[in-house]
């Protein structure tokens, strides 16, 4: 029988591209008895920037864990890297944010709830009370907070303290209709996750999909980002397409529409939470 897979350590680097950074991070591995499981590398070429994700076993290891980022340190200096350090065994909390459109929630709790994820959802968050019945199955605690057009800062306040309290890692809106403010996209870099339909911008307002029909629309698609200031710009994570056939009615645009942001939200999910998603400058590079 194969052994199981133990804990591991995730370095997620970027930098100038230069010679012997992969021998030298190899090194540093090799050196203290590390066992690499997985290593992926890629060159952007436009900008010369070097990004690498690098995965090796725990167990054996000379250095504690807690001291890996210190011993790692001078090499990250010397070569003016941007890095980050993770590991496997720690699950992360996640709060998923809603609106009244239930589908992504649905498919979020079908990963968590039958431990496909190593995640932890103890908290939903609304503007409305029409999902809190889902939540209750699923024994989650859920908190409407209604946005008020002029009491916007003192929600997002509150939905703050809640975030805090649960000691919250990873935001994902799913469908939830609120654009949230600098400040609150500032507390959670690269940490909240969205998903929307891809007519944007050309099909903006509450029915994209019955613009989309209109117009005779060949293609459908959905994107996944992280959340930024920039409203819908930030660092694309995932997205896919559907064909769009002659036959189809609005209601099948909208079900077509609805499968796609699903599967797109939950594989963003996926990346994130497996340390695969490198951020650099408005881009990622997704390393699967």
């Amino acid at each position: 029988m194969a052994k199981e897979r133990g804990a591991t350590a995730v370095l997620l680097i970027s930098c100038p591209d230069q010679t012997g950074l992969v021998a030298n991070v190899t090194q540093f591995i090799h050196a203290n008895n590390g066992n690499i499981v997985h290593l992926d590398e890629h060159v952007d070429m436009q900008t010369r920037t070097f990004l690498m994700r690098l995965e090796w076993e725990i167990e054996g290891f000379w250095i504690p864990r807690e001291r890996v980022a210190d011993k790692f340190g001078p090499i990250a200096e010397r070569f003016a890297m941007q890095w980050r350090l993770c590991f496997s065994d720690g699950p992360q909390r996640m709060a998923v944010f809603v609106s009244k459109q239930s589908h992504c929630l649905h498919d979020i709790l079908s990963h968590t709830s039958s431990g496909e994820w190593n995640v932890e959802l103890p908290l939903i968050v609304s503007n409305h009370p029409d999902l809190e019945s889902v939540a209750r199955r699923f024994g989650i605690e859920y908190h409407c907070i209604p946005v008020e057009q002029d009491a916007r800062a003192q929600a997002e306040s509150r939905q703050l303290a809640l975030l805090e309290q649960h000691r919250i890692d990873l935001v994902v809106l799913a469908r939830y209709m609120q654009v949230l403010s600098d400040d609150f996209v500032s507390r959670y870099p690269n940490r909240i996750i969205n998903i929307h339909h891809s007519f944007l911008p050309a099909f903006p307002g509450a029915k994209p999909y019955h613009g989309a029909y209109e117009r005779g629309v060949k293609l459908i698609g959905a994107t996944s980002h992280y959340a930024t200031a920039e409203l819908d710009g930030g660092p694309i994570i995932e997205q896919d397409v559907a064909r769009i056939g002659d036959k189809d009615s609005v209601d099948d645009l909208v079900r077509k529409g609805k499968d796609l942001e699903k599967v797109v939200l939950s594989r963003a999910i996926w990346s994130h939470l497996e340390h695969q998603v490198l951020v650099y400058g408005r881009r990622t590079v997704v390393f699967r």
